[in-house]
This record gives structure tokens, C-alpha cells and sequence, in this order.
């Protein structure tokens, strides 16, 4: 079963159209992930897909309610503990546990701890946890390992593989090998944009976000 459906999309950065094209589909306890050199667009991609900004053209397609979505920030509280961060995203979601973030992130015993305690590493274990308590289905990740060494990578790993064996689904941009036999790649560089025509005029979108970082 599809999850997320994502047909003909084009997407922009600064304006200017950076992939064009972009056709896929990612089904229940399946994950994909996002390969390209660097800058050519898959924290643009993702934020699309998770609608922090509009595509330029194509469609989006997924239950309603259904994505989480993780960026480079932790999204963190640094006055809250471990715990109360994880409980504030709970309510958010309105979910009622949060006792398996902690066991499978390996939190529990910095429960009661504030989050600007906290090193980088478990700073971002927490973060990720965050996903463990939305209930959502669909999990788009942007470089979710950062600062991670090799256990919390591989508690990570072991979290996307739970995650897909009861239906869940991942899209991720990583250039770790998370040893995910579910996960397919993607590799967008056939869909870089082309550039615009020397003289050729702007749309819509280039004269409201030009000069823009989105």
C-alpha cells in the first residue's frame, strides 16, 4: 500500500526551480532513501513534502495527518527534561506513551535530566525520539544521524526497522548505510532542474522569493 505518492514535482530554492520531475512512491513498511551530492536539493525536497514551502508544479499525495517530519534541529525545550520534552510532543500529538522513546533511544536513564544538559549526541537521540510519540506513519528525516556515534546510529537504525515492521514508512536524506534491507535509493540528480534561459523571464514565484533560503 502507497503511503505517499509524489508525481511530476518541482521544487524551488531562492526562487529558482532546483528539481524537476521528482516521481515516486513510498509504501507501508518500506523506507527510501535520498541520494545527491550536496546543494542539490534534498533538504528542498523534504521541506516540500512536509509543507514548510510550496511546490513550484506536480503533486503531493498522503493521508491526512499522516508525516513526521525531522530536520537538522533537535526541537528541543532546554529548560524541560528528557522526560517532560517527550511528554509535551505526546500531547501535541495526542498520543499517551512515551515509555518506548525512551527504551529505544536509550533515554531512560537521562530521563530527568534538562535538555541543555545534554551532549550533542543525546541532544539529537532525544530529538529523534520525538518521532517514537506522533503516532504518524510516514517519517521524513533530514541527515537524522548527525552527532551520532555508532551505537546511537545503530539504535537509530534499529527504531526506522520497528517502525517500517508495524506498516510504517521512511524517507530519509543519509549518506550512512543504516543496514536497512527495506530501504530502497533514490538518486536525484536525474531530476536536477535545468538551468533558466540567459534573458528569460521570471515567474510568479521567482519575484516573490528571489534572494530568498528556504
Amino acid at each position: 500500500m502507497s503511503l505517499l505518492s509524489v508525481e511530476n514535482l518541482t521544487v524551488s530554492r531562492g526562487g529558482l526551480a532546483v528539481l524537476e520531475g521528482v516521481t515516486f512512491s513510498l509504501h507501508a513498511g518500506r523506507a527510501l532513501v535520498l541520494r545527491g551530492p550536496n546543494g542539490i536539493g534534498k533538504t528542498t525536497l523534504l521541506r516540500t513534502l512536509a509543507g514548510l514551502q510550496p511546490p513550484l508544479a506536480g503533486s503531493i499525495s498522503m493521508p491526512g495527518e499522516a508525516m513526521a517530519y525531522a530536520a537538522h534541529a533537535d526541537g528541543l525545550k532546554a529548560t524541560l527534561s528528557v522526560r517532560e520534552n517527550l511528554r509535551f510532543w505526546a500531547a501535541i500529538y495526542e498520543t499517551d506513551t512515551i515509555d518506548h522513546a525512551l527504551d529505544q533511544m536509550n533515554l531512560r536513564g537521562l530521563a530527568g535530566r534538562a535538555a541543555h544538559s545534554l551532549s550533542a549526541g543525546q541532544k539529537r537521540r532525544l530529538g529523534l525520539a520525538r518521532l517514537l510519540v506522533t503516532g504518524r506513519p510516514i517519517w521524513v528525516l533530514d541527515e537524522p544521524t548527525v552527532s551520532l556515534d555508532a551505537a546511537s546510529v545503530a539504535l537509530f537504525a534499529s527504531a526506522v526497522r520497528a517502525h517500517l515492521a508495524t506498516g510504517g514508512a521512511a524517507l530519509m536524506a543519509t549518506h550512512i548505510d543504516l543496514g536497512l534491507e527495506e530501504a530502497e535509493v533514490l538518486d536525484i540528480a536525474p531530476f536536477k532542474a535545468r538551468p533558466p534561459e540567459e534573458g528569460g523571464h521570471k515567474g510568479a514565484f521567482d519575484h516573490d522569493f528571489d534572494g530568498a533560503f528556504l
